[in-house]
């Protein structure tokens, strides 16, 4: 004859329940207390002295997120443990023993949905407020860059001036204390355009231009990372931005726009062909092969580039002599086949573009 199996009676909330929530309280806010007064600048660089007002904004987020994610999972974790442990089948009780049986708990069910959802409505409204501030930003801004991304290195292009700064080698120019927005597209592959002391990334996808908008506070040299896989040389894709008082931002774009107009055409007296070799093996072969036109890389192949019955003509419709070649090394060129960085990009001086020049033209 089959008997009822013994069933454990809870007594309260269990053995145990108070001490053990008094713990768990007592760890959150230490866990809080870290978070929120301790330098974290392993994870959040310049956390304690922000470098611009949207890294301020970031890192408020980020606290918000860890305060309270923390707390669910030490709460939900350490009362699973306590359950198992303060619920477990004891020496000396049945072997057909049931546990204890808890159904229909309203009030509990009730503030773990409550609470939760409070939360997150928080984040939500906060995340969206800090999002509208980095897309279209506070105030009108006092300066606009672009920033297009090639493979491997970033083009900064700034109002009434039409050259380029290119990053690496070269570096961006911030002025602080002033509004900035900088658009981020890209010419080539997907990039992503990234300044951690900023905390702000934006996607550089081809035909997409992204906002990013912010006001540097503090003056430096920070890092500007590609943090998306582009190509062989994403890793040498690091460009520096330097935020400097708006005098020196001022005398420094001045700089930039006389250096492009006074620059001189490249003499292609005395190239070494033999050189120029070297020299492409080592800043033009990732992108270009020894090879018929078709035969593409990145950029076209190079063979017979100066006569090559089937492209008569360079990529920007001109004759291929030596100073029309010449002309792309120094100033780049952006087109339907692509975009090519221009010579500050690629590090080049008037004596390796005679060199390449002397190079190329070899090539029958």
């Amino acid at each position: 004859m089959s008997t009822k199996p013994q069933m454990i009676e809870p007594k309260g909330m269990g053995p145990g329940f108070w001490p053990v929530m008094i713990g768990l309280t007592i760890l959150n806010v230490a866990i809080a207390a870290v978070i929120l007064y301790t330098p974290l600048d392993w994870i959040l660089p310049e956390e304690w002295n922000p470098v611009a007002d949207r890294a301020a904004d970031i890192d408020m987020l980020f606290k918000f997120m860890g305060v309270f994610g923390s707390a669910i999972m030490v709460y939900v974790a350490g009362f699973v443990l306590y359950a198992a442990v303060a619920f477990r089948r004891r020496a000396g009780e049945p072997s057909d023993s049931v546990g204890v049986q808890l159904h229909d708990a309203p009030k509990l069910e009730f503030w773990w949905t409550v609470i939760p959802t409070a939360l997150l409505i928080v984040l939500v409204v906060l995340t969206v407020q800090v999002w509208h501030r980095i897309q279209f930003g506070t105030v009108a801004p006092a300066l606009t860059t672009e920033v297009v991304a090639h493979q491997f290195n970033f083009e900064i292009r700034y109002p009434d001036w039409q050259g380029s700064v290119f990053s690496p080698p070269g570096e961006m120019h911030l002025p602080v204390g002033k509004p900035v927005r900088i658009l981020v597209t890209s010419a080539d592959v997907i990039h992503q355009f990234w300044v951690p002391e900023f905390r702000l990334k934006a996607a550089a996808v081809p035909g997409l231009v992204q906002n990013l908008n912010l006001t540097p506070i503090r003056t430096g040299t920070f890092d500007i990372a590609c943090s998306e896989y582009c190509g062989v040389n994403h890793s040498k894709m690091q460009g520096k931005v330097v935020v400097e008082s708006p005098e020196a931002f001022e005398r420094w774009l001045a700089g930039e726009r006389a250096h492009a107009t006074t620059a001189a055409s490249v003499s292609l007296g005395g190239g070494d062909a033999a050189a120029g070799k070297t020299l492409f093996a080592q800043k033009c072969a990732v992108c270009h092969a020894v090879a018929p036109f078709e035969q593409k890389i990145v950029g076209p192949g190079l063979l017979h580039l100066t006569d090559d019955p089937k492209h008569p003509k360079l990529v920007d419709g001109k004759p291929p002599t030596a100073a029309n070649i010449a002309e792309i090394l120094q100033n780049g060129y952006t087109g339907d086949i692509g975009a090519m960085p221009n010579r500050q990009a690629n590090g080049l001086s008037d004596k390796d573009i005679a060199n390449l020049v002397a190079y190329l033209a070899s090539l029958k």
